[in-house]
């Protein structure tokens, strides 16, 4: 099914809202680090930068994926071209380690570059365009028939008092006469929105918009926009909790660390409605399926595979998290923030721990070859890398590409610009690259998991969603795309392929039946049926809005 008003459209608006930023060697910018200013012990203290290299032995022969149903696709990786901004222009990108001397990589020239970011920066203008046109992307219609004013009696005074007394005799009962089985609030402070930083409530609402948007279009859940005027967490913890009888689960969005950790436990443990943190556990499932698949590509085992996060932020922490609980080895791992590898040796992250618990948890369990130095050092000899830190290009340097094991992973997942282009990491090496942004192969992006996980959380109304339903997504994301045929640029689903998000809601769905934290049981296909009917009538609602000009087509 063609996806009207193109998601791939909207996802980059919704991207477009980070902001360039010049390139570091070395360091990068996890965004919320603990720095001078919020631990003073760090002052005194100096990082070793010493390194201790390993040496990689690839132990495991490479295989080839076997999908059950095969995409046609081309033979030679030089037929695959890497779409730059804009369809007329194209490029080949190709893996050259353990490749060498078949085919050369064909870089664009400058004039190219210059040109293709042009294009790259049309849906920041556009959007700059149709704010102020549509006044907001979402709104509230009717969902009963009004065929006259005395329906208004059913609706409202003095027939609405039958439901409330039925919910009052049986508060479970609010979950079928009113919209809280399907209702989400989309719950922010302002302090940390995409690349921007701390811009504040107000600021951040066209994000929570957009992301209100891809809610409904991509899951049919009915999102709501609730950005809060506070940054004390325990006001914030509170609000959240006394909202919750509208709602049928909380997404936390765009939530500075280290205070978005302590945020999510504690409402994860005090609140009877599901509650999860976009940033972490949304970016982390859709890693994880990245990595699932990517590895099967090159024929390595998660269990063998070394892997470096560039970047110590709330989505690289919990993708270490997910990583380890889905079979990598804590030992393997490696994770470097602004100031170098993250490790026993920091003792600036040791005096820290109170803040930032979660980082020091990881530096006693990861890095078990104790590296010390900073990204080179890090990258030197892995299997793979995800770096999620700040806009590129220049963050992440060729040659510390190049000096990646044989048939290299790596994903750069950094927005509107990657961490390094993807053919300068295909350049020197790199076998399967991902991105965050549509316009390249393999489009590591949230959207692709919180609408499906959402969608099936609220149908056995879930009372949180666990690691563990995070996973189930992740496989199911995954076995989706094996299924159509995996290649080094096929590693991942994308947002048009409509049954992906019934799928991994029926995946989620039953995991948390399988834990005890549904309220409901339901069959996988009743999950999925169900799903599959309310995202396609999303689908339809907005299709027919469309078509009958309620919803104005976009300005010149």
């Amino acid at each position: 099914m063609q996806v009207p008003f193109s998601i791939q459209r909207l996802n980059s608006l919704e991207s477009g809202f980070h902001l360039s930023s010049t390139a570091m060697v070395r360091t990068i910018d996890d965004g919320d680090e603990h720095g001078p200013s919020e631990t003073a012990a760090q002052d005194k203290l100096s990082e070793p930068v010493c390194s201790r290299q390993r040496k990689i032995a690839n132990e495991v022969g490479p295989r080839v994926a076997s999908p059950r149903v095969a995409r046609t696709r081309s033979k030679d990786l030089s037929d695959i071209r890497i779409l730059i901004a804009h369809r007329s222009l194209v490029y080949p990108m190709v893996a050259t380690k353990r490749r060498a001397g078949t085919k050369e990589v064909k870089a664009p020239t400058p004039e190219e570059v210059e040109e293709n970011l042009k294009k790259a920066n049309l849906p920041k203008e556009q959007s700059a365009k149709y704010h102020p046109y549509y006044q907001g992307k979402i709104e509230i219609v009717p969902r009963v028939p009004v065929r006259s004013m005395n329906d208004f009696a059913i609706w409202y005074t003095p027939g609405v008092a039958q439901p409330c007394l039925d919910i009052k005799a049986d508060p479970q009962k609010v979950w079928t006469l009113t919209n809280k089985w399907n209702q989400v609030a989309i719950v922010t402070d302002g302090t940390r929105v995409l690349g921007l930083g701390d811009i504040g409530p107000e600021a951040g609402l066209p994000v929570m918009e957009g992301k209100a948007l891809l809610f409904k279009y991509l899951g049919g859940v009915d999102a709501f926009p609730l950005p809060l005027a506070t940054k004390d967490p325990e006001k914030f913890i509170e609000t959240v909790k006394l909202i919750t009888p509208s709602f049928g689960g909380i997404n936390l969005e765009d939530i500075a660390q280290p205070k978005c950790f302590a945020i999510l436990e504690r409402l994860r443990k005090e609140c009877e409605i599901a509650v999860w943190h976009d940033d972490q556990q949304g970016t982390a499932t859709i890693n994880l399926a990245g990595v699932i698949n990517a590895l099967k590509v090159v024929g390595k085992k998660m269990s063998d595979a070394t892997i470096t996060l560039v970047g110590a932020g709330a989505s690289n922490i919990r993708t270490a998290k997910i990583l380890i609980a889905a079979g990598a080895s804590a030992e393997h791992i490696v994770l470097v923030d602004s100031k170098g590898i993250v490790g026993r040796h920091r003792k600036d992250v040791e005096a820290a721990q109170r803040d930032f618990a979660e980082k020091w948890e990881l530096a006693q369990m990861t890095n078990g070859e104790d590296r010390t130095g900073g990204i080179p050092e890090a990258m030197r000899g892995v299997d793979v890398v995800i770096a999620a830190s700040k806009p590129g290009p220049g963050v992440i340097q060729k040659e510390w590409v190049a000096s990646m094991a044989d048939d290299a992973i790596l994903f750069v997942i950094a927005n509107p610009v990657p961490e390094i282009w993807p053919w300068e990491a295909a350049e020197a090496g790199a076998r399967v690259i991902a991105t965050g942004r549509s316009d390249f192969p393999n489009q590591v992006n949230n959207s692709l998991g919180f609408p499906g996980i959402f969608r099936g959380t609220l149908d056995v109304r879930a009372r949180t969603i666990t690691d563990e339903m995070c996973i189930a997504a992740a496989r199911e994301l995954a076995l989706v795309a094996e299924e159509k045929g995996l290649d080094e640029h096929h590693i991942v689903p994308t947002m048009d392929e409509t049954d992906v998000f019934a799928r991994e809601a029926a995946a989620v769905g039953m995991k948390a039946i399988e834990q005890g934290i549904a309220r409901i049981r339901k069959s996988r296909d009743e999950i999925h049926d169900n799903a599959l009917a309310i995202i396609r009538r999303a689908h339809e609602e907005t299709k027919f809005l469309m078509q009958d000009g309620f919803i104005r087509p976009p300005p010149p």
